[in-house]
């Protein structure tokens, strides 16, 4: 059975997100550990980390579906694809550098990220499906390197 204060703090956190988070980090600050909202603040911070992990992921598809048009539409290469690639790049480690443990996660996902980028460019490019290879014809490495743009 829920207490009246775990009910009210869920209250508080449904009706008001921004003044519960504001409420709720006083409180931690204050050391009012008892008081806080503590199984929506568990969730958040698995929320938010699904959510850093989530961004990688569209960083590196976005990077993936550049490479793959960079590779198969070389007549149509541009310097708008070139910085398209190298700022994603840059977000990539920024945000790998931000979350190193994230790193991991996103060579993990390698695949999902891939599928993803075909997709893109896909309907970017108007090429067939069969243009594009079954699994990434690039390594996590050469993705995120600086001086990678496949011939």
């Amino acid at each position: 059975m829920r207490s009246y204060f775990s009910m009210k703090r869920k209250q508080e956190y449904e009706k008001d997100f921004y003044a519960w988070a504001i409420h709720n980090a006083q409180l931690l600050r204050e050391g009012k550990l008892t008081e806080i909202d503590i199984e929506n603040i568990a969730e958040e911070i698995e929320s938010m980390g699904k959510s850093e992990k989530r961004e990688l992921i569209n960083r590196l598809a976005a990077l993936l579906a550049h490479l793959l048009k960079w590779k198969f539409q070389v007549a149509r290469r541009s310097n708008s694809w070139k910085y398209t690639i190298k700022e994603q790049r840059l977000r990539l480690t920024r945000l790998i550098s931000d979350s190193p443990s994230l790193k991991k996660e996103l060579e993990k996902h390698i695949d999902e990220a891939y599928e993803d980028a075909c997709y893109m460019a896909l309907s970017e490019t108007g090429l067939n499906e069969e243009t594009f290879p079954k699994k990434c014809p690039f390594s996590f490495e050469e993705s995120l390197s600086k001086d990678f743009f496949p011939e």
